[in-house]
């Protein structure tokens, strides 16, 4: 227990220290150019202190449950030679924890056109249709890269049958699917599929599958665009309740709990059932570690109740407000510069990112750091950020910058080692978290409709863009490994495609110094 204790108390620190500089911008922004009432500046620190607790939370739970179930389910699969099983087990293991990922919520109440339900399913077939192509590849050895250039193409070929006013939905739903449940159980479903295979390419294909199934949801949405033909979306303001006293912040938090709890129960009890079915099965886990991934499962649901709440009742309504008072002002074009510093900083509160970066630097003996993942991550956040608030400012269709960005992608995937293409693709759909979806997403919204613009077209795609750019941030930084690693090699010996090379201490340092 205090072994525990101790590792809460550093997810806590750790919390902490990303979700500070987010808290500091935003009252600094308050103090200067858009001013906030003293009630709403309350509700927002209170909404910081939950999430930073939630995060802690939540990050130790995941580590005690979630990430030990998919390594022990992904395992007892690989095991199994039973294709049939294995495409079940995955399709929906897929499908269930899609419907507990609670960013999904957070896009459907946005989403006026189509019923949340709906959107939620489809999103979730997807996901497990495309879970279901993740492991095969492992399976069978396929390469990523080729998988990702085929089904990018397939998706801008539906995209241009899709209507305009739901393609950058579209996009943002296969941000927002990979969160803080999906990312811990799929990451580890993968380490332990290519930890059974035991070969010289493990290592590297326990990387992708965040990244195919981010797709399937894409493809999925756009279909359900072709057909269901949503054009009569809406878009609500989010409305800030009048704060007068501390009873009254007090009384916003308490009265949200029971609806995010509820969300978060209905989420996690189809998870518990599956560990329970598969304990019951298997006996894969000894009974001192049933009773820890239980703690487990307590501390997760815990974690995200707090974060959601914190996140929604606190940060929602203050982005919001933020977007509409500087697109408001005769200052408006500082959207841009702000929304790189918020881009640069945001990205390191998201939960799922932090379960990413601990692995690619397990699985990679430390030679990609998490410093190193969390600097690339931040920059390319930033960018995308910018380049979602000139989106907001000008109207610039989405297709002028989402197909660029992937070509540059596919591109650099034919020059990078195949681990990076795994982690870089990986990374774009674990960027677009909570915080995301929440924050930077009502602060589009507030500033399109306060400059007049299409909400629909021109805010939403800001989670498309943000899970986008790491795509690119992490394999530049796969291009400058290949370089510093062939600096320390034999000349005459070249870097096998598929093999992470460990290189010297001296070297990461030089590497991390090019990302600060």
């Amino acid at each position: 227990m205090a072994v525990v204790n101790e590792k809460l108390k550093e997810k806590i620190k750790e919390s902490l220290s990303s979700v500070l500089p987010i808290t500091i911008i935003v009252l600094l922004l308050s103090i200067t150019l858009v001013p906030m009432e003293i009630g709403t500046l309350a509700l927002f620190l209170a909404g910081a202190v939950l999430l930073i607790v939630g995060m802690g939370f939540f990050q130790l739970g995941a580590e005690m449950a979630m990430t030990p179930l998919g390594q022990g389910v992904g395992g007892r699969l690989i095991k199994s030679n039973r294709i049939i099983l294995i495409v079940l087990v995955s399709f929906l293991m897929g499908v269930i924890i899609t419907i507990a990922e609670p960013d999904l919520q957070v896009l459907a109440n946005q989403v006026a056109s189509i019923p949340n339900q709906e959107l939620i399913w489809t999103v979730a077939i997807g996901v497990g249709v495309f879970l279901v192509v993740a492991v095969m590849r492992i399976l069978f050895h396929i390469s990523l890269s080729n998988m990702l250039l085929v089904f990018y193409l397939l998706l801008f070929v539906l995209s241009f049958f899709s209507p305009d006013t739901f393609t950058a939905v579209a996009f943002d739903s296969g941000g927002v699917t990979t969160g803080p449940m999906t990312v811990p159980f799929i990451m580890a479903l993968g380490v332990g599929l290519s930890a059974a295979r035991s070969d010289r390419d493990g290592a590297s294909d326990s990387f992708g599958l965040v990244a195919l199934c981010s797709i399937g949801p894409i493809m999925m949405v756009l279909l359900l665009g072709i057909f269901h033909n949503p054009t009569d979306a809406t878009y609500a303001a989010i409305e800030i309740t009048s704060i007068s006293t501390t009873h009254d912040v007090i009384q916003q938090f308490v009265s949200a709990l029971p609806q995010y709890g509820k969300e978060v129960m209905i989420s996690i009890l189809p998870v518990v059932g599956v560990f329970v079915i598969f304990q019951l099965i298997t006996r894969t886990y000894h009974k001192r570690q049933v009773l820890k991934m239980l703690v487990g499962f307590v501390y997760t649901t815990f974690g995200l109740i707090l974060f959601l709440t914190g996140v929604n009742v606190g940060f929602a309504p203050v982005g919001n407000l933020f977007g509409s008072g500087l697109a408001e002002s005769s200052f408006k074009w500082l959207l841009i510069p702000i929304g790189i510093i918020i881009g640069y900083y945001i990205v390191k509160a998201e939960p799922a990112v932090q379960v990413l970066n601990n692995q690619v630097e397990d699985l990679t003996g430390g030679t990609i750091s998490r410093k190193m993942m969390n600097t690339a991550l931040s920059a390319g956040v930033a960018f995308a950020v910018a380049l979602a608030m000139v989106r907001v400012l000008t109207g610039i269709n989405i297709y002028w910058i989402i197909i660029p960005g992937y070509i540059i992608s596919l591109i650099l995937s034919r020059l990078v080692p195949s681990v990076f293409i795994g982690i870089a693709f990986d990374s774009g759909g674990v960027a677009s978290g909570p915080m995301t979806s929440t924050f930077l997403l009502p602060l589009a919204m507030g500033a399109c409709s306060a400059v007049g613009g299409n909400v629909v077209t021109d805010a939403f795609g800001v989670v498309a863009l943000v899970a986008m750019a790491p795509l690119i941030a992490i394999q530049i930084m796969g291009l400058i490994y290949v370089r510093k690693s062939k600096a320390v090699a034999q000349p005459a010996e070249a870097l096998p495609e598929d093999t992470v090379v460990d290189i010297e201490e001296d070297t990461v340092v030089d590497i991390e110094e090019d990302f600060e």
